[in-house]
């Protein structure tokens, strides 16, 4: 039996009633908690647990203690009873109604979305609430959108001394806009970005040097020349942490004075930045570099899908001088070779598509990602930053925030490798451990086949999820040693605190522990769950999104994928990425099926389901309170 643990950790709920425990001390692991051994926490509690699992079982534990309520405030849809009326939680991690006796709080009325507060948790019985504010009718668009904003605790607007303070920050006069700065004004530098954007944080450069190399200068928004530490401004920005994008809607993590204007790098416009410039040998090695506070005046705002089109030899697509045009022809040669260099390296490129919304006069379309040259373009070259800076300040042994991922837990693994050989693949494990190589190998030797799709879900699965540290151990997922987010201060709160950080250095500033050393600790940790509630955020949002366009379909058949498994039915994904569930009940037969969690499979011993297999379904109806789709199988 494996030694029991004592663990404080924060629980992620489950509809069906149990919970996930997410440790504090940052481990990789959670730990399964069944709603028996919950005692009365719920999602969102911070909670002493002990572990209970024994050799080989599966990692779970018990709740000892209830160290702190997280969740005393909600949305949800309101309902009336005898005895006055309850609040069924929009949040379905939170699987348990609150009830609000008669002649509490604002007076609602059933079916409308509503704020609740909670007052009570009585033994054995639902928590006890009052209904603070009214949102709308259930189902209004509106309603169900601020419900979202609402349960994530999204601020929908800035506080006012902070409007004040952007709104009175001002560019600097001509003759000190170059004091400490490197002058690249002269330089080609340009924009790549979708069509709708406004906030412009990245330019780039490059040239073609003797002996094949190439000089590649990655030019960043300077925003802590703006925003100084601890101001009224950075305090808000350290809250959001990150911006969060909507498809009709963006909670940007600066005011717009900022974001949209003063550090947005746009077309002709003298503008602050702090320059990454690489020297890269024809194999795709930085040989040399700089970083460097630096101004640049940015040559042309280009668009992802004109300059894609210019790469497939429409000449006509972009718009500027030959220079302009010969830049891009060496970005993507550049591109191809870097793209080259990490395949070799290892890193691990999963193929697993994402939607993008969009939504013209009130129409909604959903539509498969496409990841273009004109996107790895980018990709390729932040990357590359990234790496280069976080090389340089671990070197220096300085105070810094690192983007890690970190390997796959063992438990993960060997149900990765057990399914992998559940499939027929017979991938070998290293004895001295797990490398990217490893997967990269099994995804290239998966290619083609029709488990391809399949293997990177479950590989995806497998895999630990990136966050910020302030301790170096490297990005798995990349295979690089030394990782780094550099290139986006304008909507993350890292690369803003590791832009200070540098400038500092370069300026001479030798005490950077006394001055970083605590604040790079909290940066990372408060900028990893801001990270993780954004990205619930917006899948929450665009699932609500996806709904509301598959409503249109109801009775059309389409062709899908297998894209979850589960005791009481599977999940079936369109090619667009809308995504629905085909309900057990439904199926032909009613044979009695088996799940099996290793294989993520269910059988009935002459029909057997599984991830990534190809189904025909048709749409039968959306369920709008639980924000999904309901599919009948068609063969």
């Amino acid at each position: 039996m494996a030694k029991r643990e004592i663990i404080e950790g924060k629980l992620s709920g489950n509809e069906r009633g149990y919970a996930f425990l997410i440790p504090s001390d940052g481990r990789g692991e959670d730990f399964f908690i069944p709603h028996s051994d919950l005692r009365g926490a719920m999602h969102g509690d911070t909670v002493l647990a002990e572990t209970t699992y024994g050799e080989g079982a599966r990692t779970t534990a018990r709740v000892l203690k209830i160290l702190e309520r997280g969740i005393t405030e909600l949305v949800g849809t309101y309902f009336s009873c005898k005895s006055g009326g309850f609040v069924t939680p929009d949040e379905r991690k939170y699987f348990t109604d609150i009830f609000i006796p008669f002649g509490k709080g604002v007076r609602a009325k059933a079916g409308q979305k509503v704020v609740c507060k909670i007052l009570s948790y009585p033994k054995k019985q639902s928590p006890e609430g009052i209904v603070t504010k009214i949102l709308g009718r259930q189902f209004e668009k509106s309603a169900e959108l601020r419900s979202i904003l609402f349960n994530y605790k999204l601020p929908e607007e800035f506080p006012k001394a902070v409007i004040e303070s952007a709104n009175a920050l001002k560019p600097p006069k001509d003759g000190q806009i170059l004091e400490g700065r490197k002058d690249f004004r002269k330089d080609i530098t340009f924009t790549i970005d979708g069509e709708d954007a406004k906030d412009f944080d990245d330019a780039i450069s490059i040239k073609k040097l003797r002996g094949g190399k190439y000089l590649l200068g990655v030019h960043i928004a300077d925003v802590s020349h703006y925003v100084k530490q601890d101001g009224v401004i950075d305090k808000e920005a350290f809250n959001r942490g990150t911006s969060v994008y909507f498809p009709e809607q963006v909670i940007p993590m600066l005011p717009e004075k900022l974001c949209n204007d003063l550090c947005s790098l746009k077309e002709g416009v003298d503008r602050l930045t702090l320059s990454c410039i690489m020297t890269i040998n024809k194999d795709g090695k930085v040989t040399d570099y700089e970083i460097t506070p630096s101004v640049i005046n940015s040559s042309a705002r280009l668009t992802y899908t004109a300059v894609q089109k210019f790469l497939d030899g429409d000449n006509g697509a972009v718009k500027g001088d030959s220079a302009l045009l010969k830049s891009l022809k060496l970005t993507e040669e550049l591109a191809k070779i870097l793209i080259e260099k990490r395949d070799a390296e290892g890193s691990i490129d999963l193929d697993v598509k994402e939607s993008v919304i969009i939504v013209k006069e009130g129409q909604i379309d959903v539509r498969a990602t496409e990841r273009d040259m004109a996107h790895r373009i980018i990709e390729e070259f932040m990357i590359l930053a990234n790496v280069t800076v976080a090389e340089y300040m671990y070197y220096l042994e300085k105070p810094f925030v690192y983007r890690i991922h970190e390997k796959p837990s063992e438990e993960k693994l060997q149900n990765f490798y057990a399914f992998l050989r559940g499939l027929g693949i017979n991938a070998k494990r290293n004895r001295d451990g797990i490398y990217p190589k490893d997967f990269q190998t099994i995804l290239k030797n998966a290619e083609g086949s029709s488990v391809y799709t399949l293997v990177n879900r479950v590989m995806l699965r497998s895999m630990q999820k990136a966050k910020y540290s302030p301790f170096d151990v490297g990005h798995f997922g990349l295979s690089k040693r030394h990782y780094c987010h550099f290139t986006s201060p304008i909507r993350r709160y890292p690369d803003l605190q590791i832009h200070r950080i540098i400038k500092d250095f370069l300026k001479g500033d030798k005490d950077l522990e006394k001055i970083y050393g605590e604040r790079v600790e909290e940066a990372s940790k408060h900028s990893s769950e801001t990270e993780r509630n954004a990205t619930e955020a917006e899948r929450a949002v665009d699932d609500y999104y996806k709904i509301l366009y598959i409503s249109n379909y109801v009775g059309e058949i389409f062709d899908g994928v297998v894209s979850g498994v589960t005791s009481f039915g599977i999940f079936v994904e369109l090619h667009n990425g809308v995504e629905g569930i085909v309900k057990l009940e439904t199926f032909k037969g009613r044979r009695k099926f088996n799940y099996d969690e290793k294989t993520y499979t269910l059988t009935d011993g002459v029909q057997t389901f599984k991830l990534g297999q190809s189904v025909k379904i048709k749409v039968i109806g959306v369920n709008l309170g639980e924000r999904r789709a309901e599919f009948l199988l068609q063969n």
